[in-house]
C-alpha cells in the first residue's frame, strides 16, 4: 500500500514511536531504521508489525524471504515521507514498528560464571548503544541499566548499536534491585573509579561470576555502588587525560574481562 499524505493516521503514530518515548512507553511499540537492523531484529524473535518501504524499493532476497515469514503490514513511500518517518540524514529504505520486549531482572538467566556490565544512570543514547554494540559483539552475558535516564528503545540507541541490542540480554531495574540481584547471585562486583590505590583494571582477575559497574562520565557511580564494590578498578592512563569516553571505557573493561576468563576465542 502506498501512503502519499504526511497527513495519513498511520504515518502520524510513526513520527510519535520515533520521536516520543512515552508513546514507544504507551503502545509498546518501537520505530527500527534501516535493513541490517531489521533483519537483526527478526533474527532475535522481535515481532514487527508494519514495513515502511522507499517506493520502488528492492530489497535484498534475505529480507523479502524473512518479511514474507511476518505478519506484519507493508507499506510504500515517497522519499519525502520516509526521511520524515528517518532519524539518519541518509535513511536506508527501510523503517520498521517492532513490539518491544519486557526488560526486568527476573527474566534474566545467567550461567553461573557469568559476566555481566552494570551502567548506572547513563544519558547519553549514543554511548549506550556503543556499548551495546560491544556488549553483543563479545557475547556478553547480560547488561544491566541501574536508574534508566533514557528509553532503551530510543532509535539513536538502536542506531549506534547497529542492532546489537536485540541479542543482548538486558535487565533494567533501580541501582538498589540490580544490587539485590546480584548478591542473590553471589557475585563479586567490580566499582570503577579513579584513585591512586585503586588496583588497575588489566591487573584485576575478573574471577566469574562478576558484575563489572560503571557511572556516567560527569558524576561517576553513586556511593551505593562505591560501598558495595568487593573490588573498585580504574582503568590506567597518562596524565595527559583524566577521562575516557563511558562506551570507550566500557569496551576496554568487557575485553579485559572475557580475556582473563578465556573467553574471546569463544565470542569472535
Amino acid at each position: 500500500m502506498l501512503l502519499s499524505s504526511p497527513h495519513n493516521p498511520t504515518l502520524k503514530q510513526l513520527q510519535k514511536l520515533l520521536h516520543k518515548s512515552k508513546a514507544r512507553k504507551t503502545l509498546n511499540r518501537f520505530v527500527i531504521e534501516g535493513e541490517r537492523e531489521v533483519l537483526r531484529a527478526i533474527a532475535a524473535g522481535y515481532a514487527i508489525e508494519a514495513f515502511f518501504l522507499l517506493e520502488g524499493a528492492v530489497v535484498s532476497p534475505e529480507t523479502q524471504k524473512m518479511m514474507a515469514q511476518t505478519q506484519a503490514k507493508h507499506y510504500e513511500l515517497p522519499p519525502k515521507l520516509l526521511h520524515k518517518v528517518a532519524v539518519r540524514s541518509t535513511t536506508e529504505q527501510m523503517v520498521a514498528v517492532a513490539v518491544s520486549k519486557e526488560h526486568s531482572l527476573s527474566q534474566l538467566k545467567l550461567p553461573k560464571k557469568a559476566f555481566v556490565l552494570v551502567i548506572e544512570a547513563a544519558e547519553k543514547p549514543g554511548n549506550i548503544g556503543a556499548i551495546l554494540r560491544t556488549a553483543a559483539a563479545f557475547q556478553i552475558d547480560a547488561v544491566l541499566i541501574a536508574d534508566p535516564k533514557t528509553d532503551l528503545y530510543n532509535p539513536h540507541i538502536i542506531r549506534a548499536s547497529l542492532g546489537g541490542l536485540f541479542f543482548v540480554p538486558i535487565a533494567e531495574a533501580s541501582s538498589a534491585e540490580i544490587l539485590a540481584y546480584l548478591n542473590e547471585q553471589n557475585m563479586a562486583i567490580a566499582t570503577t573509579a579513579l584513585a591512586p590505590n585503586n588496583t588497575k583494571s588489566n591487573q584485576f582477575t575478573y574471577q566469574l561470576p562478576c558484575a563489572v559497574v560503571m557511572g556516567s562520565e560527569d558524576r561517576g557511580v553513586s556511593s551505593l555502588w562505591l560501598e558495595a564494590a568487593t573490588h573498585i578498578v580504574k582503568i590506567p592512563m597518562t596524565d595527559h587525560i583524566d577521562s575516557l569516553n563511558l562506551s570507550v571505557s566500557a569496551g576496554i573493561l568487557m575485553y579485559e574481562a572475557l580475556a582473563k576468563n578465556g573467553r574471546l576465542k569463544d565470542s569472535l
